[in-house]
């Protein structure tokens, strides 16, 4: 763990327990490689602009990551940048935004499917991804208390949006359909979009519409593309022809080099 470079203190973190306030992002990386690296660079810059009002050094960014990345092992390194001499009486002064760097080893292997509780929750900003977590983790903690892998979140009118830390996805008449809802548009389903040889289709999505859907499936920089086996009493066959086709094309992305 690593704070603009060197080992990070904990009386340096501890404004992003005590405050909460920063954002973040999450990614793969694969000897010293990263697919949709541009995209997570582009997320940073677009946050830190709307948190701090500032501009965050995308170069440095890198060299920060760099350091920290050991060998040719997989590795999951998390960004996040925040001020830590903003508290929460301080919050509106001008902030100097820290980056801090987190490594931790990366699964193997395909991810296991997810069976998802659906929860009506709006996250906070939904475009921004924010380190303000607690109304998805308690949503979260609660889908898995109850016998669930994660929760689906659904919009006050019913429609579908986003999995806690993922995007949703679905496959009808070979189709890949999003979710049109405000979520956070993540870097695996932008990446996905680009390469897909077809045209992006997004719809409003209800619980009442899954009966319709062939498969479903989460998208996540960390685990890539993961079959969705079931969400409250609708089950899909999590070995469809086309969630293995969104795998082989989302590891044909070429990667870049950190």
């Amino acid at each position: 763990m690593e704070l603009n470079g060197t080992p990070a203190t904990l009386d340096q973190i501890k404004t992003l327990a005590l405050t909460n306030y920063g954002h973040f992002t999450s990614m793969l990386v694969e000897s010293g490689k990263v697919r949709g690296l541009s995209l997570h660079l582009q997320r940073l810059a677009h946050d830190c602009r709307h948190l701090f009002n500032t501009e965050l050094d995308t170069d440095r960014v890198r060299a920060y990551v760099r350091n920290v990345l050991t060998g040719d092992e997989r590795t999951v390194a998390r960004v996040t940048v925040f001020d830590p001499a903003l508290n929460l009486g301080t919050i509106g002064s001008e902030a100097d935004p820290h980056v801090l760097v987190t490594a931790r080893e990366a699964s193997r292997g395909e991810p296991s499917p997810w069976r998802l509780q659906a929860a009506s929750y709006s996250r906070e900003e939904p475009k921004v991804k924010h380190v303000g977590l607690y109304g998805a983790m308690r949503h979260r903690r609660t889908a898995q208390r109850e016998g669930f892998d994660d929760v689906l979140f659904l919009n006050p009118n019913g429609t579908i949006s986003e999995i806690a830390t993922s995007n949703i996805g679905f496959i009808r008449d070979g189709q890949t359909i999003w979710p049109r809802s405000e979520m956070l548009p993540g870097t695996t389903m932008r990446l996905i979009n680009q390469a897909l040889d077809q045209p992006i289709t997004t719809e409003p999505v209800t619980l009442a519409d899954l009966e319709s859907m062939e498969a479903a499936f989460a998208t996540n920089a960390a685990t890539g593309v993961r079959p969705i086996a079931s969400i409250e009493g609708v089950e899909w066959n999590t070995d469809h022809k086309a969630i293995h086709e969104l795998r082989e094309l989302y590891a044909d992305i070429p990667p870049e080099q950190v």
